[in-house]
């Protein structure tokens, strides 16, 4: 069936809400998960949602791209509205500047238990209370790229499907498996840490505690199943976290620079100790 194209001539239509007055708490809908929607933004970012399984439900799309990169997404969304305007409209509605011009309403997946995500792991990140959209984005595009298996996030951590988080991705928070780690702030680290060393993972947090392994130790290459944790953008990992994992880990530096952003940080990680 076709999509249906609806120009948009009153930005209050409530059917516009989902894309211009619902936060994105009410947008995820805690107390109904299956009912949870999230918003892909830009025409990559969609087709890799397309890719993983997601469900899309409504395109807010610049007139201009229905016939352009639009057209090969809205081939494989069958009939579902598509809401149309030029730039300027959209970008009132919304309140930002559309990125490619393409947005697109899509279901929440269904995420996987802890055990289920591990199974066949070798090499898992987990993130501890990372808060800044663009640094979760990123991590996951490196995690996608430089041989990580899996993202654990606590239940602090921002959520990967936020709109800013996945288009910083590119679209990779669709392509690496992910899910939380406990459902309680009081999960983690105990419960947490317990769950992924009875999984058979060793733990090694990204830290600059002493005493501390340097990141090209060849003992951390040995470990068959290994947890890189990372820390927080202020403060980085809490002292209970370091206390309770395997390794304390540095990155050696030079010129008397003291750390990294976490997002640069993990991509040296993820190289250095994934398994290639």
């Amino acid at each position: 069936m076709k999509h249906t194209v609806i120009e948009i001539s009153d930005l209050s239509l409530p059917e516009l809400d989902i894309f211009a007055r619902l936060t994105e708490a009410q947008l995820r809908s805690r107390l109904e998960p299956e009912k949870g929607i999230f918003i892909a933004e830009s025409p990559k970012v969609i087709a890799r949602a397309l890719d993983a399984g997601c469900q899309p439900l409504a395109f807010l799309m610049e007139r201009r791209h229905l016939d352009g990169q639009g057209k090969e997404l809205l081939a494989r969304c069958g009939a579902i509205p598509v809401y149309t305007a030029d730039r300027a409209v959209l970008a009132k509605l919304t309140g930002y500047e559309l990125t490619r011009g393409i947005l697109c309403a899509m279901r929440r997946p269904i995420q996987p238990s802890m055990e289920e995500l591990c199974a066949n792991a070798r090499r898992v990140v987990v993130l501890e209370d990372i808060v800044d959209t663009t640094n979760v984005g990123a991590i996951f595009r490196s995690a996608a790229a430089l041989h990580m298996d899996a993202v654990l996030l606590t239940p602090a951590c921002c959520d990967p499907l936020c709109r800013r988080a996945a288009r910083v991705s590119m679209g990779t928070v669709f392509q690496i498996p992910w899910t939380r780690i406990g459902a309680a702030a009081s999960d983690w680290p105990g419960a947490g840490l317990a769950q992924l060393h009875a999984l058979g993972f060793q733990t090694a947090a990204m830290a600059l505690s002493e005493p501390s392994v340097s990141i090209d130790d060849a003992v951390l290459r040995r470990v068959e199943k290994l947890a890189i944790v990372l820390g927080t953008e202020g403060d980085g990992l809490a002292r209970d976290t370091i206390a309770q994992c395997d390794y304390a880990v540095r990155i050696p530096m030079a010129h008397g620079v003291d750390s990294l952003n976490v997002a640069a940080a993990s991509a040296v990680a993820f190289w250095q100790l994934g398994v290639r």
